[in-house]
């Protein structure tokens, strides 16, 4: 049995999500089909985070053992080959040790949520960004996304459905950067609660729009209570950047 890493990229558009689901087409299902018609074996995919719907990933990091002798370059070509037209893209495959795990072995997870703050509707950019069409003040955005970082109780910024056993995480990155009319949320953390960056995109957009101040972050923060929570962000501007390993498999990106 072989452990193989493969780094993924994909448009979540047409998925209900990564992880494999009995209503509807997911991201894992679809690779791990494509490996079984490779492999002539049903294979499990293990990945670095579990994208909702419409969400994207430009460097997901999975793995998958497999018991037939093939070599990386041919497992990569074979699943890119029968993926298509499907928008996912095997972009690295090597071989790691038994004992490397995508999701427990990840040190950090990195993500970066997208908002086009114009009034014209998208073209090119549909389901790839929030279109926000009221005026975003970018810098008061960051000042209520430095509240944020830290180790915190999470639980306002935390959907009802979320299994994590505790919502403390330690945020430590979540930086709002405009390019133009792009204003890109930055959020980095070992790992994050169900629909936590949605949850703070939305409550700084609000800031943006000048209906929260950053003293409304910090309050919302401190209630502890989902009730709190202003907004909650659209999954269409959310892309899974990288996931970062102590010992060099990282994801590309």
């Amino acid at each position: 049995m072989t452990r193989y890493a493969l780094t993924i990229e994909y448009d979540g558009r047409p998925f209900m999500g990564w992880q494999r689901q009995p209503h509807g087409p997911s991201v894992q299902q679809a690779i791990e089909d494509a490996a079984a018609r490779i492999v002539q074996e049903q294979p499990i995919l293990f990945a670095a985070g579990r994208t909702d719907a419409g969400v994207h990933a430009r460097a997901m990091r999975a793995h998958v053992d497999i018991a037939r002798p093939i070599t990386p370059f041919r497992l990569m070509e074979g699943l890119n080959a029968l993926l298509r037209p499907a928008p996912v893209a095997i972009l690295a495959c090597e071989i790691v040790p038994d004992d490397w795990h995508a999701r427990f072995s990840c040190r950090a997870r990195h993500y970066e949520y997208r908002i086009v703050n114009r009034r014209a509707p998208l073209t090119v950019e549909r389901g790839l960004a929030w279109r926000v069409p009221s005026a975003l003040n970018a810098e008061a955005m960051h000042e209520g996304a430095a509240r944020l970082i830290g180790r915190h109780d999470f639980t306002t910024f935390r959907s009802a459905h979320c299994q994590a056993d505790s919502p403390l995480r330690t945020l430590d990155r979540l930086d709002v950067v405009q390019s133009g009319d792009v204003i890109s949320v930055f959020a980095s953390a070992r790992s994050f609660l169900h629909h936590q960056v949605r949850s703070m995109v939305g409550c700084l957009a609000l800031v943006g729009e000048g209906k929260w101040t950053p003293d409304d972050m910090t309050a919302a923060l401190e209630a502890h209570d989902r009730a709190a929570l202003g907004f909650n962000a659209p999954p269409d501007g959310l892309f899974f950047l990288r996931a970062d390993y102590p010992d060099g498999h990282a994801a590309i990106g």
